[in-house]
């Protein structure tokens, strides 16, 4: 019965003549390639390292990093989170590794090594195993609709020249260190791994993140198709591909129409009673945070609505009952350079809080279908794309812990008049006031419809919208501490 991996265990070499004829042209296309694609910056490159331990990978990447520029490469292996990584979610780790547009980034393992652990075990869990090769096509989809280009070399070789391989490594004193333990355990288990590794690879390839099966007995051959795969990745001139919405993955959805609307924007509290029970919600709300259990969890809290709605003096009325050492708040604005450089939620992922820590966003990854929709900064493609992405980015929040709360502060277009003209008049409020309000004000109708949109397509069951009406501050500061504390309180 033939395999993917017929040629690989046939092990082909390369004569020195060979190689030689290949070596130097190929190099040189290779870096000629790498400045081309630095230069256009218009993707990042993230080449995925698995196989057959002792089949030289680390050996060949050490190479193909000397052939390239290595001030624009970064090589990352990742083996078992460390008890930090432990503490976020795990898919954290490999989104901050991201290259930026234009670099290289090379992942020795990435998301695949708890695979195929998995699936080598003697007692497999098949719904584990497709809910994982599941998330692992996810993830490289998002990445490749977000403009990362991915291929991933599997390195392969017979059974018998992986132990002649290992064997000669451990038997010279300047090569030895190159082999590890798991290297020498291949040769008994080696028909499991071949298996496991056909079934990663018929699970995971794709025409937008093709695997490229690289033969690997030799040393000559093994660099030369690992050259070749690069430069045929650095050579691919479109690799955007339509991002198919998956109904599965997406948590049911409670529509709501028209929620800004049917508000009752004319609720108020009277100062006296509103001071009353704010501290006593404080009080309550500082103990939930500071209660054992809270350990295992992590909060993160969402801010949106109208301009001078009133975010920020919410967030300041919740931040009074935490320890500034237990939260963190990260004010969204337009993106960096060097955050556009990257996908759109890996600024986000930078900011989610560890198990026992609270994120606060004072806008939030919501700017993609608000703002960037509305103003026409992404296109229509993205924006509408992202809903989905917004969507498994929460869930996978809420999968480590996470209670996610998202609030949007609605004020009536007559309020949010008065507040502006308000500032323009105050010395300690004029900062607050700039002419991007005013523009976004005469956007009114469109920044409504798209709010609507917005809390249809993410209002779900797990992470709901809290639409509050804040025409009056206080009654919106009060509703928005008593939420928390609750959410917190019912977990506990």
């Amino acid at each position: 019965m033939s395999s993917m991996f017929d040629e690989a265990e046939q092990d082909p070499k390369l004569t020195v003549e060979e190689f030689a004829h290949l070596e130097e042209p190929l190099r040189i296309r290779l870096l000629n390639e790498q400045y081309r694609h630095l230069n256009l910056k218009d993707r990042a490159l993230v080449i995925v390292v698995a196989g057959i331990d002792g089949a030289g990978k680390g050996a060949t990447i050490n190479l193909l990093n000397e052939w390239l520029d290595p001030r624009h490469v970064r090589t990352l292996a990742f083996g078992e989170p460390s008890r930090e990584e432990k503490t976020y979610p795990p898919q954290r780790r490999f989104w901050l590794s991201l290259p930026p547009k234009g670099s290289v980034g090379i992942m020795f393992g990435a998301g695949y090594m708890p695979l195929i652990r998995e699936i080598t075990k003697k007692k497999t869990n098949a719904d584990k195993i497709e809910s994982m090769i599941s998330e692992i096509r996810k993830f490289e989809d998002t990445l490749i609709a977000n403009d990362v280009q991915i291929i991933k070399l599997w390195f392969h070789l017979s059974r018998y020249a992986q132990r002649t391989r290992t064997e000669q490594l451990s038997a010279n004193a300047s090569t030895a260190w190159q082999v590890g333990k798991n290297d020498h355990k291949v040769y008994k288990h080696f028909e499991r791994l071949r298996q496991a590794g056909q079934r990663v690879i018929e699970s995971t390839d794709a025409a937008h993140s093709p695997w490229v099966i690289v033969p690997s007995a030799d040393d000559n051959l093994r660099i030369i198709r690992t050259a070749q795969a690069v430069l045929n990745a650095f050579t691919q001139r479109s690799i955007n591909v339509p991002f198919s919405h998956d109904p599965a993955a997406t948590p049911k959805l409670a529509r709501v129409r028209h929620r800004l609307e049917k508000l009752d924007y004319s609720v108020s509290l009277s100062k006296e009673v509103y001071e009353q029970e704010l501290l006593q919600w404080q009080n309550r709300l500082a103990n939930a945070v500071r209660d054992k259990s809270f350990n295992k969890k992590s909060l993160v809290l969402v801010f949106e609505g109208q301009d001078a709605a009133g975010k920020g003096g919410a967030i300041r009325r919740v931040t009074h009952a935490l320890d500034a050492r237990q939260y963190r708040t990260a004010s969204i604005s337009a993106p960096r350079p060097f955050e556009l450089d990257r996908p759109y939620l890996w600024r986000f992922w930078r900011n989610v809080p560890r198990r026992g820590r609270i994120a606060i966003f004072d806008r939030s990854w919501y700017g993609r279908v608000l703002v960037e929709r509305v103003e026409g900064y992404a296109k229509r493609t993205a924006w509408r794309r992202a809903y989905q992405e917004i969507n498994e980015f929460e869930k996978k929040l809420m999968h480590h812990g996470a209670i996610v709360l998202k609030f949007w502060l609605a004020v009536t277009s007559e309020e949010q008049l008065q507040r502006f003209k308000a500032r323009e008049h105050s010395p300690f409020k004029k900062f607050k006031i700039t002419p991007e309000d005013w523009r976004n004000r005469r956007q009114w109708p469109a920044y409504v419809q798209a709010a609507e949109e917005m809390f249809a397509k993410t209002d779900t069951a797990e992470a709901p919208w809290h639409v509050l009406s804040a025409n009056d501050k206080r009654h919106a500061r009060l509703e928005v501490i008593k939420r928390i504390t609750q959410a917190l309180e019912n977990v506990g």
